[in-house]
């Protein structure tokens, strides 16, 4: 095994691309040029720790919330599983993290060649989880499988939290392209309820401010964000999956707002979550939300059963990219 700011990790490296994915929690740390050293995935400006290390007595700075023992060891891309969101009281008394425990869990990693499996035992959800991703020139297959070791069915959330940050984030320079369409201000605590209307349904790009006019999703500005391409790095990066397995795009940013730890006023994120559920919440409200837009907000998965997806993330450099590509900004 390698290390990884201080973590234990596995590196895959082709030349063209290097990924890089942690030993605890499964996050996927970096997809890095591998000319230019750069990592559009966002890492956090606080120290790292394995999350089977986190103290809440002695870790206070990652704050005294609920989602602290996920911040203490979060990086790049993260899955979420079996919830999108906050466990309940009861869940939380229990121990079940936020995002689900895949997040916190540890992951057995098998490296041949450019490719790498991991797989992870979750007790509390009664699943089993298994990543592989195979370097493909300047592309990164992921292919993942969930196992229900219940006899029962199962609604769960699963959710790919990809975060962006600097410098391939950068304000009024980063743009987004995504194929959406109706879309929905999120109207929870996570929503940007200061900024944008929340609830308000609208069509892709424009989201309505709440004090009026709208704000262009495309554009990394004052607030929201977007990634996508980054033009003083001359690099653009995207994802790309099968909307039957994934039919939901959520985006949130952090954009120096929050005071508290860790945070504390310092940090600028771009979130591009695509998963099967629209918000992140609890399992009740995941469920009693019903469908939104026609569109279920959770997936099944029968008694016994193992189910599949595949997606793709790509980084293209410069000398690959259209030049009559219109990014914004």
């Amino acid at each position: 095994m390698a290390t990884y700011r201080d973590r234990r990790a596995a590196i895959l490296d082709n030349g063209a691309i290097r990924v890089t994915v942690l030993e605890e929690g499964g996050h996927i740390a970096e997809i890095a040029d591998a000319a230019t050293g750069v990592n559009p995935l966002w890492t956090p400006d606080w120290p790292s720790i394995e999350p089977s290390a986190y103290d809440p007595a002695a870790h206070g700075i990652y704050g005294d919330g609920v989602d602290a023992p996920l911040l203490a060891g979060l990086m790049g891309h993260n899955v979420c599983l079996d919830i999108f969101g906050g466990p309940s009281a009861e869940e939380a008394q229990a121990g079940l993290p936020v995002h689900g425990e895949v997040s916190t869990a540890p992951f057995a990693i098998e490296v041949s060649g450019m490719s790498l499996t991991m797989r992870a035992q979750l007790p509390q959800a009664r699943l089993r989880f298994e990543r592989r991703i195979d370097l493909v020139d300047r592309a990164v297959r992921v292919r993942e499988q969930v196992e229900n070791l219940a006899a029962t069915d199962r609604p769960i959330g699963w959710t790919q939290h990809v975060t962006l940050g600097p410098p391939f984030l950068q304000k009024g320079r980063t743009g987004l392209r995504a194929s959406a369409a109706r879309s929905k201000v999120f109207e929870g605590t996570f929503g940007p309820a200061d900024y944008l209307a929340p609830g308000a349904e609208f069509e892709w790009p424009r989201a309505p401010r709440a004090g009026g006019g709208s704000a262009d999703l495309r554009v990394f500005t004052d607030a929201p964000a977007s990634s996508g391409y980054s033009p003083d790095s001359r690099v653009a990066f995207g994802y790309v999956w099968r909307r039957v397995d994934f039919p939901w795009m959520g985006i949130w940013e952090e954009n120096h707002a929050r005071p508290g730890a860790p945070w504390n006023g310092h940090t600028l994120t771009r979130g591009l979550e695509f998963g099967v559920s629209p918000f992140p919440e609890t399992r009740r409200q995941m469920i009693d939300r019903g469908p939104t837009f026609g569109t279920p907000g959770y997936r099944w998965i029968p008694a016994r059963a193992t189910v599949e997806v595949e997606y793709w993330a790509m980084l293209k450099t410069a000398d690959s990219i259209p030049e009559q590509l219109d990014w914004p900004g």
